[in-house]
């Protein structure tokens, strides 16, 4: 099981969840960060640190944004790792 990142990070790419990951699992992509399935350890660290809440559990990931599933697997490889706080997209 993972975390994935969901719609809520798109255009805001806030880091403060990264910094917490023990295992270093975020992906920076333009848009949005994304979680390597195969990397995550489940540990929750990121989950209370996202202030838009853009990161669940795949098992309670809304039905809306499902395809993201898929994109973190897809993505992540194609991205470089982010383990270091930057500015949000968003300017906030």
């Amino acid at each position: 099981m993972a975390h994935i990142v969901a719609q809520p990070c798109f255009g805001c790419r806030y880091t403060d969840c990264v910094v917490v990951c023990p295992v270093e699992c975020f992906y920076e992509g333009e848009q949005m960060l994304y979680i390597h399935p195969e990397e995550c350890i489940d540990c929750e660290a990121c989950v209370p640190e996202c202030p838009v809440e853009a990161i669940f559990h795949e098992d309670n990931l809304p039905e809306e944004w499902a395809e993201f599933k898929q994109r973190n697997a897809e993505m992540a490889p194609k991205c470089p790792r982010i383990t270091e706080k930057k500015e949000p997209l968003c300017g906030s």
